[in-house]
């Protein structure tokens, strides 16, 4: 591959992704890097980075410790930060009060958005024993809880902001579990680079990304459109609340406390046996 080859981009509909790339994909940064892009949920684009399939991808940091043969990690246009993780939410009982997650059992019933989710991996990490699992897509775990097919729902996204409203309560908040367990932020998503792209080209992108995210928040109204044709039929103030969490300072740059979050995510979950032992993050 050349510097000058048109690149694959893979990224998620989701408000804070099309938010960051909106500049750079519908053309409004002169000089960008062209590229080809391709918009699905992000457990698809972590089975597909296990193929190698697209150049630039976003991926959770759950699936990244089997893709970093193929790939390295980004600085920019990642999601991390605090306050923003996934939740467990179910039925409240009959009397009204909710199952903490010590209270559920072994092999409990729980809708999950993908096993390579960064979500799943938590999940694991703090329930610590064996769950019966449905794999979904996030946008459907909240009325599979509401209609009982499952006993708890693992959400993500704008999900976090719209379960009341379907009847469910909070089990556990896995973010605030990682924060008081590890003092980091948590890390959720990355932007991988094809270890084919090379280095110049890939320094390059980081700061194409970082462009786009600077122009976003300068000219929100030129993205808008960008991001709500994609944002489904989700409320606007949702879908500003969804921006608002998760593109931060750690979406310019992942920085030191960042990466040491990535490390620690990757030195508990291989002590766990849950992601291989020689897995270390590998940033551009």
């Amino acid at each position: 591959m050349t510097e000058l080859d048109t690149l694959s981009l893979a990224y998620s509909p989701c408000p804070n992704d099309t938010y960051i790339f909106a500049a750079w994909t519908r053309g409004m940064l002169p000089g960008a890097p062209p590229v080809n892009v391709v918009l699905d949920d992000v457990e698809a684009l972590n089975v597909a980075a296990r193929q190698g399939r697209f150049a630039l991808t976003k991926v959770s940091y759950g699936a990244i410790p089997y893709l970093i043969e193929n790939y390295r990690i980004l600085r920019a246009g990642g999601a991390l930060g605090r306050g923003c993780g996934p939740l467990v939410v179910a039925k409240p009982r009959p009397d009204g009060s909710v199952p903490a997650l010590t209270d559920l059992q072994r092999h409990v019933r729980i809708a999950i958005p993908g096993e390579m989710t960064t979500a799943f991996l938590l999940l694991r990490l703090a329930f610590g024993r064996p769950i019966d699992v449905f794999v979904m897509r996030f946008d459907e775990i909240v009325s599979a809880v509401a209609q009982g097919n499952v006993d708890a729902g693992l959400i993500i996204h704008e999900s976090r902001f719209t379960y009341r409203a379907s009847g469910l309560a909070e089990v556990a908040d896995l973010g605030a579990w990682w924060e008081a367990e590890t003092g980091h932020p948590i890390p959720l998503g990355a932007i991988l680079v094809r270890r084919d792209v090379p280095a110049s080209a890939a320094r390059q992108i980081d700061e194409t990304i970082r462009e786009s995210l600077a122009f976003a928040r300068a000219h929100d109204a030129a993205v808008a459109p960008y991001v709500r044709a994609h944002a489904f039929e989700m409320d606007e103030g949702v879908m500003r609340a969804h921006i608002g969490l998760y593109v931060n300072e750690y979406s310019v740059d992942i920085g030191d406390a960042g990466i040491a979050a990535v490390a620690t995510l990757f030195e508990l979950a291989a002590a766990r046996g849950l992601i291989p032992a020689t897995a270390t993050p590998e940033f551009v």
